[in-house]
């Protein structure tokens, strides 16, 4: 008679696993996350337990000559700027994004592209039939690239499928989520289903030299769904955030083993698809010739990228007892930082006000230069005064009231100028950074210096 296979219960946030189900993870401390698979584990005595036949390598010093790995283009100049100049042969690459937000708009126009180009591209599609595909393909004017397309969520017919025919140059699996691998007792979506198709994909992408796409689902706080081992068993992990309120989104690259992290690039969903956007700065702008009274500008660097930035804030008189603090694509402690020393430091009240603080079209900022900044927009709209026109501000705020110094100033001043900004409200440190011709430079070395000069509209 056959030995019952054993269970255990893995949690589906964090992937540990226990003998029992609890209500709560005892790793993470999520409820209701834990679900119950089969213990593939093979039997005592096996495995790391067992000398195998290994073999003798090579060790060798960091010192000797290196060669940059070979890459080629996407056809898409802000995708090749988010993964550090294309796609290497032989990685895999994790896309993650929230429903609707573009992530199959934007890998059907990258595997058309390439198939244009003459590479062989194959589009496995776990969620949509071939015929919603290739409705999409006609829609966005795709429809004559030769790409291979197939709707199949087995891993097992996946495979056969990519072993039978020539190495493809770039394979997409929409998604990881959907994959099913037999060998697992667990179901599509799983902790070891989604485990078990990423090691079996990526190890045939390097096997044969093919990049791999996998796009992933997010939770609802906005990560990539599955254990972090999923990120770290991929070469990039790419982000694409946006608002469905508005037309623009962005690719964030936040891991990538053959280029820089926090690279960004910026797209444009339109009729026809998604289009790039070479000056994001315009988008993120407000169009008014007269800016009205809690709006400051903020020059920041996103990866090598300088971004103007728009944000607003407004300070209200509260209705109720406590009073609220809202903000929309910044850290909310931030706020709450500044908002303490400018009441410590320069004696603004904001107890009983009613604080709202917003990035102007959905951008997130993350970078401490847009202290000065969020704090010249709470200033202008607790004083009723409008900033000037064709100013920009940036830095970074301490808790004793100092403006401190951020770097890559010359670029956002670079950038300023290029967008038409005259005048700049930065810390003196950037002083040394302007040159013949630059914006005209305002230093506030505390933030009581910027309280004064918005106050007495003297910059």
């Amino acid at each position: 008679m056959a030995k019952p296979s054993k269970t255990i219960f893995v949690c589906q946030n964090c992937g540990s696993t226990s003998p029992r189900w609890q209500g709560k993870c005892p790793a993470c401390g999520e409820w209701n996350t834990l679900a119950e698979e089969a213990d593939a584990a093979g039997p005592p005595g096996t495995g790391l337990s067992r000398r195998g036949s290994g073999r003798v390598i090579v060790l060798e010093g960091l010192r000797g000559s290196t060669q940059e790995a070979p890459r080629f283009s996407t056809g898409i100049g802000e995708l090749d700027r988010v993964t550090g100049g294309g796609i290497v042969p032989g990685s895999a690459l994790l896309i993650g994004g929230e429903p609707g937000i573009g992530k199959s708009t934007l890998l059907l126009q990258l595997a058309a592209a390439l198939a244009r180009s003459g590479r062989r591209a194959v589009y496995f599609s776990g969620e949509e039939a071939a015929a919603q595909v290739r409705l999409r393909a006609a829609r966005l004017g795709l429809d004559d690239a030769p790409v291979a397309l197939a709707c199949e969520t087995s891993l097992a017919t996946i495979l056969a499928t990519l072993e039978a025919g020539p190495p493809p140059d770039l394979i997409v699996i929409d998604s990881i989520q959907t994959l099913w691998a037999e060998a697992i007792e667990a179901a599509p979506g799983t902790v070891s289903q989604v485990r078990a198709a990423a090691q079996a994909l990526i190890r045939h992408a390097k096997t044969v030299g093919s990049a791999l796409l996998l796009v992933g689902h997010v939770t609802k706080d906005g990560q990539i769904a599955g254990p972090k081992v999923i990120e770290h068993m991929v070469d990039t992990v790419l982000y694409f955030e946006g608002d469905r309120g508005h037309t623009f989104r962005i690719l964030r690259a936040v891991k990538n083993r053959f280029g820089a992290t926090d690279e960004i690039g910026v797209f444009e969903m339109g009729d026809s698809g998604l289009r790039e956007v070479p000056n994001p700065s315009a988008l993120f702008l407000g169009e008014g010739k007269d800016r009205a009274p809690g709006a400051a500008v903020f020059a920041g660097i996103e990866g090598s990228r300088p971004v103007l930035v728009e944000i607003q804030a407004l300070v209200a008189p509260s209705a109720y007892g406590t009073p609220r603090r809202a903000v929309v694509g910044w850290d909310s402690g931030r706020l709450a930082m500044l908002l303490a020393v400018l009441e410590a430091r320069c004696g603004l009240g904001f107890g009983d006000k009613d604080v709202y603080l917003n990035v102007a079209g959905g951008m997130r900022i993350n970078e401490p230069a847009a202290d000065l900044a969020a704090a010249a927009a709470l200033i202008s709209s607790a004083l009723d005064m409008p900033l000037p026109q064709g100013c920009v501000v940036f830095g970074e705020i301490g808790l004793s009231g100092e403006v401190r110094a951020v770097g890559r100033a010359e670029a956002r001043l670079r950038e300023a100028k290029k967008l038409g900004f005259e005048r700049a409200l930065a810390p003196p440190q950037a002083n040394g950074k302007v040159k013949k011709g630059d914006v005209a430079l305002t230093v506030v070395t505390r933030l009581t210096d910027a309280v004064e000069r918005i106050s007495q509209n003297r910059y």
